[in-house]
């Protein structure tokens, strides 16, 4: 147990929450459910996200394109395109009414467009090419057009549109086929600039299988002056996975394994023409499978502390795939716990995950001292940290020891700590010796709810000079918040008070 030390004149550096700016969710026609907009509510009013993303702005759910024979016309080659935004803009709207924008991605071929039926997910959207690239741009501007007329130019120029999704594999986009994803960017990126300069584009949304289209793409966009404002990426880190059918299991390498990803990727960007481009990491997680356990477990939560903690050092935001289980690719989920990519789960129930994110949302600006098991910070009057164990090896014990030394402004401070572990604030587990009932019952799920939160540790200290000595220990995959504050005792306020005088006190 080394001793940590951090000195009462500490001057810390701006902490990069960059962790903050995006997350993901399931497809947009689900943003129409009530419990998808009840669950961003609990998401928004704990955590607090900038930007939300997700797949099918443009599918046939939507209905946002239709092509409609023209009057008096009988034939199909008198279509003509009819745009309709009653889904989008009820989707929008609530988005900016919960305080959150749209990072808009681009995707996927409305159907009347469609060069090809292969489709992706049991939603069916279609992933092949344009049939017309001329009317693939009247719908971008025609898309794009709308977007700036309800909301205004200035708060569209602060959503940023990415072109697609992972075209560089075979199942998101037709035969994997670079060659035709660079001239669907090039068309759209050129129609979204037509509309208006200001309003940011980028790509190429690629999985973390290759950043070589990376790479290529921005040699196009140099060579052929194609407009380009940020590059956009995914990173997961799963290994060889088994499929079972109601259930995928994924082991995980080292936690800096993101971090490596983020870096590698921040590293070809530098490399290439276009050097200080900002880099969005719109999918993250450990497993790439929505059928994963591990996405419900303590480990999960412990294994990414370290991603939150250091990630916004090479990325401009990383978007956490998604905010809840509210999604649908493979089916709907089938339990309520299915290994979700989500913080929240089906009826409200918090993850683990979950906490570690309100956990960070709960940390200053300034950034005091920070390595692989710890992050300290200071708020404007008190001191906040995150601390974790995350720890993959079965069986039990495996502790870490903490011993801090923490300057405060107080001759005395209440100190507050929330925990989330294998045994706190883990309904995984209480589910699982509910016998893991695939559709709990309103007693079972308020039952899951309760188990959801995290347990909770008080006390206060006195400070030697101008520090005080916290010793602490962490289970296996524990992460806990610290906040430390000030202490205004009132209680000599209260004439006549005599806590002996309580009965059973």
């Amino acid at each position: 147990m080394a001793k940590i030390t951090i000195p009462a004149d500490a001057k810390g550096a701006k902490f990069a929450d960059n962790w903050r700016r995006c997350v993901g969710s399931g497809h947009m026609g689900l943003a129409l459910e009530k419990e998808y907009q009840d669950l961003l509510e609990i998401v928004q009013e704990a955590i607090g996200f900038d930007y939300i993303r997700g797949h099918g702005i443009l599918s046939d759910g939507m209905g946002l394109y239709r092509a409609q024979l023209r009057h008096g016309h009988h034939s199909k080659q008198f279509k003509e395109p009819f745009y309709n935004y009653t889904y989008i803009d009820r989707i929008y709207d609530s988005f900016l009414e919960q305080g959150i924008r749209p990072f808009v991605e681009l995707g996927f071929m409305p159907g009347d467009l469609a060069g090809g039926e292969q489709t992706v997910f049991y939603w069916q959207g279609n992933v092949t090419p344009p049939r017309d690239y001329g009317m693939w741009r009247g719908l971008i501007k025609n898309f794009v057009g709308h977007l700036v007329s309800r909301y205004g130019i200035d708060e569209v120029r602060r959503w940023p549109f990415e072109v697609w999704n992972e075209p560089n594999l075979h199942f998101f986009w037709k035969d994997a086929d670079q060659a035709e994803y660079f001239r669907l960017y090039r068309e759209t990126a050129t129609a979204i600039k037509e509309v208006d300069a200001g309003i940011p584009v980028g790509g190429p949304a690629t999985s973390p299988a290759t950043t070589d289209w990376i790479t290529a793409l921005l040699r196009m966009c140099e060579k052929e002056k194609v407009p380009v404002d940020f590059v956009a990426h995914h990173a997961y880190c799963g290994k060889k996975p088994e499929y079972f059918p109601h259930v995928t299991y994924q082991d995980v390498p080292e936690p800096n394994e993101l971090l490596r990803q983020f870096k590698q990727t921040r590293q070809v960007i530098k490399d290439s023409p276009f050097p200080d481009l900002p880099l969005h990491i719109t999918e993250y997680n450990t497993s790439y499978s929505p059928m994963c356990p591990l996405h419900d477990t303590a480990y999960n939560a412990a294994y990414l502390a370290r991603t939150l903690s250091e990630g916004g050092d090479y990325v401009d935001s990383f978007a956490y795939w998604t905010f809840s289980d509210v999604f649908a690719e493979g089916d709907v989920p089938k339990s309520q716990f299915h290994g979700g990519f989500g913080l929240v789960a089906l009826n409200g129930i918090l993850k683990p995950t979950f906490h570690l994110y309100a956990f960070f949302a709960a940390l200053g600006n300034e950034l005091l001292y920070r390595d692989e098991h710890i992050m300290v910070t200071r708020r404007d009057d008190s001191i906040a940290f995150v601390a974790w164990n995350d720890v993959k090896e079965k069986g039990t014990g495996f502790e870490r020891k903490f011993d801090l030394q923490i300057p405060v402004n107080s001759p005395e401070v209440f100190i507050k700590r929330c925990t989330v572990s294998e045994e706190k604030g883990n309904a995984w587990n209480v589910w699982r010796q509910m016998g893991r009932p695939r559709f709990p019952g309103r007693q079972q799920a308020r039952a899951l709810q309760h188990a959801a939160v995290p347990g909770l540790e008080v006390r206060r200290a006195r400070a030697e000079g101008s520090l005080v000595d916290l010793k602490f220990t962490l289970s296996k995959n524990e992460v806990s918040l610290f906040e430390i504050s000030r202490l205004v005792d009132e209680t000599p306020s209260y004439e006549g008070l005599d806590d002996s005088k309580i009965p059973g006190y």
